[in-house]
């Protein structure tokens, strides 16, 4: 078995933490939320990426096997420097889809609901300018989004709201398909549906993240064993009891099968 850090501004990681549950149950994991300082989106580049090195450093002193940046935000700004400076051991990052949302657009016209500091990024644009030129990228910034998300108002009316405006540009242009270019937004999937239907094709990379952890601790010969679950500990810079709450409302997995523990941080504040 391994133990699994995963780290993320806030909440928005879990979406990743409960697809590891649900493909990788019997590993112990570490999931840490830097709630005070959420969201990061509409941070510097030069903070985000002091920050997010400085939480990698915290669980790989944990003595993490491996760590999921599970922040889309981070992942575009420190992921490259994280990977130099703990070489040692696996660190996956996660991506907006938009790869796998070409390639499945019917009419090439596809949406991206990301943070402006992930849109910005040169990662996110040399990605895109690996794509073929007759696909059309809808990017919308989703400002104001994670903080009500964080905040367990998910598919409150003023949520919808505010995603309503947001979305209004990508449906104006017609998009088949729209990338959740950010962990928070798996989050707003029935929120989504409510405003567009079912028509729209929704692309979520939780699940080709996760098969890549399985790749990595496979090839460290991490023994695998679906038939029991290992332990989580929930870890935040502000609350960890309502991280704790949060988990329990927003994933699916069942937390009662694993161990739990929750720890607050204040070293990180």
């Amino acid at each position: 078995m391994a133990l699994i850090g995963v780290f993320d501004s806030g909440v928005g990681g879990l979406s990743i933490l409960d697809e590891a549950l649900r493909q990788l149950p019997e590993h112990d994991y570490i999931y840490l939320a830097d709630s005070i300082n959420a969201p990061y989106g509409e941070k510097s580049s030069e903070w985000i990426a002091s920050r997010s090195m400085e939480l990698c450093l915290y669980l790989a002193a944990q003595g993490c096997d491996a760590i999921m940046v599970a922040c889309n935000t981070a992942t575009a700004e420190a992921i490259a420097h994280i990977r130099t400076e703990l070489s040692n051991i696996p660190i996956i990052g996660v991506e907006p889809g938009i790869k796998p949302a070409a390639m499945q657009s019917s009419n090439g016209i596809v949406g991206v609901l990301a943070t402006e500091a992930t849109l910005k990024s040169d990662k996110f644009n040399a990605l895109l300018a690996t794509l073929p030129n007759d696909c059309q990228f809808i990017k919308q910034a989703g400002a104001g989004l994670v903080p009500l998300i964080e905040a367990g108002q998910a598919n409150d009316e003023e949520t919808l709201e505010l995603l309503a405006e947001h979305l209004e540009p990508i449906q104006d242009a017609g998009a088949d398909t729209l990338v959740l270019g950010c962990t928070h937004y798996p989050f707003l999937r029935k929120a989504i549906r409510k405003l567009l239907g079912d028509s729209i094709n929704l692309i979520d990379t939780s699940d080709a993240v996760v098969r890549q952890l399985k790749r990595k601790l496979e090839s460290q010969g991490k023994r695998l064993d679906n038939d029991q679950c290992g332990s989580i500990q929930f870890i935040s810079s502000k609350d960890a009891d309502g991280l704790h709450l949060m988990a329990q409302e927003l994933m699916q997995s069942d937390l009662s099968a694993h161990c739990i523990q929750s720890q607050l941080v204040s070293t990180f504040k």
